[in-house]
């Protein structure tokens, strides 16, 4: 068995270096501006270098100073009321700032003279900054723009910004409506809009023509294979995946008054830059790794230019940013999930352009530019891990939840060439670029099977792998408790007494201490726990979700565009010709009481009883929201739908389990989406968090009982893990989470504090079946070797039953004494939890935690956020 695991822990371990929860490390160069609280993914630069302004995911525009890092301003954003120029000298008082307004995907500019910045909001318009002589900012108006009208959504969503060279026209990516504004940028008039590709994100203009990325492609014509794109239209997908399938770049003649030329390019074109002298457009592929070099004389691809190490790697660079410098010879990109910035040498005249070397930044840059008065590259990177325990005044806390944001910009001195080798080598030890070479070792020959084997292909004692996929809880929620593991009870909420089961595991299997979630919330933890990727896409839609909430379980949640282009598990286990069951993941509930004429959808206590087969109230049935999974999915099966108990999941999964025996066959793997820890707060129609938590203790004991009771035992191996840890605390990582491994060959009553994460369990569940690695993150992931023992031990394990009853139901809050647990319960009443994370998450945290420890525990300072709008 190969040797331990990196015990290091997620987290900052000096003032620049820190252990990210996705197996990556960050040693960025430069000055580091950290910004609690804020997502940053757009940064512009002054035309006189004085003032580097930035947003993201927050409600205001931050500047900073490019010499010294230092935040000069924090200017609250304009009102959306407000819909004409003020004066220069307006008060930021008597605008009334727009607390809702957020930096849309992109979207952030100076006018040519540096007097006004513009930036795109999330919420359906175009923000208006005034700059005075001395540099300071102050918001002006907002510009309204037509309604976009898609299918779920009236407003648009503006996205790349340009100007033209004299300041008077104003150009804006639609992103909803695939649609171009020109704009009189004086007073933000609409003078005209040209219809150009699937989702457009980012636009240049060259003489007389603009340019425009389009993340999804050309417009589908008749007879293309679409899927679905959240609120907006439709977009071309593959015929196997289901995945988005096009990029492109819409070229519109402003003379003409049409589009003259759609470029095919690679997958989410993204970003644009021009070269100095106009000659050329690069578009970023974020979903291809590579960038397209368009000559504007031809407005014809001339070049594609890698930004990996080897074009061959496997995909996992995301550019989605770029800049020249001033002269043109040099091309500096964004490379998101690789955490740095490719230098590239810019020669497509004579084809010649290529990768020169990688500059460590923060985690995941999305925004570059250059500043040729210091010969600097300031970047912004959206994500990041917070400093310490120290409570934040703007909101933010210390990084025990995974909502406490704390993005940052890197202002880099432009590397000398000699030096890049070196930072090239920090780069690729930082994400372990060894490991590649390391996954791509070739199975040897006659090798005695083994739980993991050390290569893939090489045999395993595993012919079945059971995933499971539960909702949002932290390590110390659950097993705080636990005293041989690295656990805060403090922090525990739903210890021994609630979660029998899942204690249990821990003791007579592996306790997992130091595992994590790649994810932050369902979102995107739904997609780390099935793609082991999270795109550009995704991660730029953290301001209000606003084309859709892709975690597969419902309408507004399927989205080909959020797809990692080198698809799902479940792919690549067909690909291979292994054989799948999915249970409810990235399915949309369909629960419907079977009196057509009732009112409403079914409540909890209607679904109880129809599953303890009390009545016949209800039908339970979802349907797939990937059409691939339509032929591996039981359609009476319902994955999230919090009304429904966990034991009905159990006893389908254990019926169907009985039939497979009868059969002497069992899926290779088995997917299941068990969500009921999620809880529904205190709201009168539903369980009691804990009688929640209850219930999804008990059905993955009964499933884990009834799969170690049956024949397929002895060849099976059952995982388990959050999606995302978002709604709790830990006292390590508000990324580190519950995890379980159990099986025959997993030790017994071992303490494993091996760093593991989402992408750890995927390349393990790989390895055993024998399947390559999707991208460079399971590619990289460290298998969970020290898991696991060559002796075997196949004592079944039996399920412990429940000490809360699980139609333990909320209160009336006209019956709550308790002032504080009344608000509560009337809050929890008004909470959107017929999807997932809907909710204001600090709210819930909030609501759990004094319907757990009562109205009198404070509720800890350091567990403080921001309430989301997602």
């Amino acid at each position: 068995m190969p040797g331990s695991g990196l015990k290091e822990t997620v987290g900052r371990s000096s003032a620049k270096r820190m252990v990210t929860p996705v197996s990556q490390v960050l040693t960025p160069e430069g000055i580091q501006v950290e910004l609690p609280g804020m997502r940053p993914q757009a940064v512009a630069l002054s035309p006189d270098g004085r003032l580097l302004v930035t947003s993201g995911k927050t409600n205001e525009l931050v500047v900073v100073d490019p010499d010294t890092g230092t935040i000069r301003q924090r200017v609250s954003l304009p009102s959306s009321a407000q819909k004409e120029p003020r004066p220069e000298t307006a008060s930021a008082n008597i605008l009334k700032p727009d607390v809702k307004g957020q930096l849309s995907y992109t979207g952030l500019v100076f006018s040519p003279d540096g007097k006004r910045i513009y930036m795109s909001n999330v919420n359906g318009n175009i923000k208006v900054f005034n700059v005075d002589a001395a540099g300071s900012v102050t918001g002006s108006f907002s510009i309204p723009l037509p309604p976009a009208d898609a299918p779920r959504r009236k407003d648009d969503i503006p996205a790349g910004l340009t100007l033209s060279p004299d300041g008077k026209r104003l150009y804006a990516a639609l992103n909803l409506s695939n649609r171009l504004a020109e704009m009189d940028a004086e007073n933000g008039n609409v003078l005209r809009l040209f219809d150009v590709g699937v989702a457009p994100y980012d636009v240049k203009m060259v003489g007389s023509k603009v340019y425009v990325s389009n993340w999804g492609g050309r417009r589908p014509g008749p007879g293309d294979l679409t899927g679905p794109a959240g609120r907006g239209t439709e977009v071309k997908v593959d015929p196997v995946r289901n995945i988005a399938c096009e990029g492109s770049v819409s070229v519109v003649d402003l003379v003409s008054g049409k589009v003259s030329s759609e470029i095919l390019t690679g997958l989410h074109a993204s970003a644009l830059a021009v070269s100095p002298d106009g000659g050329y457009v690069v578009c970023a592929n974020a979903a291809c790794d590579n960038l397209s070099v368009i000559d504007t004389r031809t407005d014809v691809v001339i070049e594609t230019i890698w930004v990996k190490k080897s074009p061959s790697d496997i995909f996992g660079a995301s550019p989605n940013a770029l800049c020249f410098d001033t002269k043109g010879k040099t091309l500096y990109v964004a490379n998101g999930t690789q955490n740095a910035v490719a230098v590239i040498d810019f020669h497509p005249a004579d084809h010649k352009s290529g990768l020169t070397g990688l500059i460590p930044v923060g985690w995941f840059p999305a925004a570059i530019t250059f500043d040729e008065r210091r010969s600097m590259l300031h970047v912004a990177n959206i994500k990041g891990l917070a400093r310490d325990k120290s409570p934040n005044k703007r909101g933010s806390g210390m990084g025990y939840n995974s909502h406490q944001y704390y993005g940052s910009l890197s202002l880099v001195p432009v590397p000398k060439r000699k030096d890049l080798d070196a930072l090239s080598s920090v780069v690729w030890r930082n994400y372990r670029y060894q490991r590649l070479a390391e996954a791509k070792l070739p199975p040897r020959p006659g090798l005695i099977p083994k739980p993991v084997p050390e290569r893939i292909g090489e045999p395993s004692v595993f012919k079945h792998v059971v995933y499971i996929i539960k909702e949002n809880r932290t390590y110390d929620q659950v097993l705080g408790d636990e005293k041989r593991g690295n656990g805060d009870a403090s922090l525990c909420i739903f210890g021994k007494d609630i979660t029998p089961n899942q204690h249990k595991m821990v003791n007579d299997f592996v306790l997992l201490d130091n595992t994590y979630c790649c994810g932050l919330l369902s979102a995107d933890g739904h997609q780390w726990s099935t793609t082991a990727f999270a795109t550009d896409y995704m991660e730029k839609s953290f301001a209000g979700f606003p084309r859709s909430y892709p975690d597969g379980m419902g309408e507004n949640e399927c989205d080909a565009l959020a797809y990692s282009p080198t698809g799902f598990i479940w792919d690549h286990v067909l690909a291979h010709g292994k054989t799948l069951r999915n249970y409810g993941e990235f399915c949309g509930p369909t629960v419907r009481w079977c009196d057509e004429s009732k009112k409403g959808k079914p409540d909890f206590l209607a679904c109880y009883r129809t599953w303890k087969g009390e009545s016949n109230e209800v039908v339970f049935s979802c349907y797939p929201t990937v059409e691939t999974l339509r032929p591996y999915t039981p359609t009476n099966y319902v994955g999230w739908e919090m009304t429904v108990p966990d034991q009905y999941r159990a006893d389908f999964i254990i019926r169907e389990l009985k039939e497979y025996e009868s059969r002497n066959e069992f899926p290779n793997l088995v997917i299941i989406c068990l969500p009921n820890d999620h809880t529904s707060g205190t709201s009168k129609t539903a369980p009691t968090p804990v009688a929640h938590a209850a219930d999804n203790d008990l059905a993955f004991g009964r499933i884990v009982d009834a799969i170690s009771h049956s024949k397929f035992w002895k060849e099976t191996v059952i995982f388990a893990i959050e999606d995302d840890p978002q709604d709790g605390w830990d006292h390590v990582s508000g990324y580190r989470t519950t995890a379980y491994c159990v099986s025959p060959y997993t030790k017994r009553g071992a303490v494993i504090s091996a760093q593991y994460n989402t992408t750890s369990l995927l390349r393990t569940i790989e390895q055993i079946l024998g399947l390559p690695p999707m991208n460079q993150f399971d590619m990289t992931a460290t298998p969970m070797f020290d898991c696991f023992t060559d002796s075997p031990d196949f004592t079944p394990y039996t399920v412990l039953q429940n000490n809360v009853p699980i139609n333990q139901m909320n209160p009336d809050p006209a019956k709550v004494s308790d002032s504080l647990l009344r608000r509560h319960a009337y809050a929890s009443a008004r909470l959107p939890l017929n999807m997932p994370d809907q909710c204001p998450e600090d709210l819930l945290n909030r609501i759990l935690w004094h319907a757990m420890k009562g109205s009198a525990a404070p509720y800890p300072a350091w567990a403080v956020t921001a309430d989301e709008d997602d």
